[in-house]
């Protein structure tokens, strides 16, 4: 198997491990669980197949196109799909339909599209808000300043619920660094508690830094090397959102 057990064994004993470093005042969830979502995009259906098979049931795609075709080999399979990357507004309804998770809604519009688009037969679609907590200017999500009246407007979708925060930080070594920004996650998170907000998840930290971010709150991290190794060329697609 190209995936191995021992790979996603790795993972989940070094999320143990974390979890452990934890403060008990950082666990933003009722469990203190944490989820691992594996990062599979231009990653093979055959390789997701063996990530499967070696346990793990949630995965997180960046691409449409790509996706969509992946479900339809992997339909057997009792998959959770993650939609992650940046959402075109011409995206929305094939989203809405195919995804039960969908990580860094960054505006209104889109979240408006994406509730109307949500069939009646399934659940509320789940929802992350994306905010830029690094300022990069080269990155989607909104200001900690933007954050609260985006989060009344999305809590009244109708076909929407509103899980939580997610973030992309500026890459970095410094683990400090890593550190406060994550710390900021939280604080965001906890302060909407605070206003009467339910928000119980933290979706933040990737093969890099995901330990720094479990041990300041995260309850989903997103890691897509550390399960499938090196990511392949960039396969070719027909959308590039």
């Amino acid at each position: 198997m190209v995936i191995s057990n021992e790979r996603l064994q790795a993972v989940q004993a070094d999320i143990k491990k974390a979890v452990t470093k934890r403060d008990t005042e950082h666990i933003v969830n009722q469990t203190g669980e944490v989820t691992l979502l594996a990062v599979s995009k231009a990653q093979t259906a055959e390789k997701l197949r063996e990530a499967y098979e070696a346990g793990q049931t949630k995965f997180g795609e960046n691409y449409l196109q790509e996706a969509l075709n992946k479900q339809a080999e992997l339909a057997d399979l009792n998959i959770e799909w993650h939609f992650i990357g940046p959402i075109q507004s011409n995206k929305t309804q094939l989203i809405a339909q195919h995804f039960t998770w969908v990580h860094g809604v960054d505006r209104l519009k889109i979240a408006q599209r994406l509730s109307d688009a949500r069939p009646a037969d399934l659940p509320p679609l789940q929802i992350c808000l994306q905010v830029n907590i690094s300022g990069e200017t080269s990155k989607s999500g909104v200001t900690p300043n933007e954050l609260l009246d985006l989060v009344r407007t999305v809590c009244a979708l109708p076909k929407l619920t509103l899980r939580g925060l997610m973030t992309i930080p500026e890459p970095t070594d410094d683990e400090a660094l890593q550190h406060q920004q994550f710390k900021q996650m939280r604080d965001l998170l906890n302060d909407l508690n605070k206003q009467g907000f339910a928000l119980n998840t933290l979706s933040m930290g990737m093969s890099s830094d995901y330990k720094v971010a479990i041990e300041e709150g995260a309850t989903i991290i997103r890691v897509g090397s550390a399960i499938f190794g090196a990511r392949p060329a960039k396969v070719s697609l027909e959308d590039s959102n």
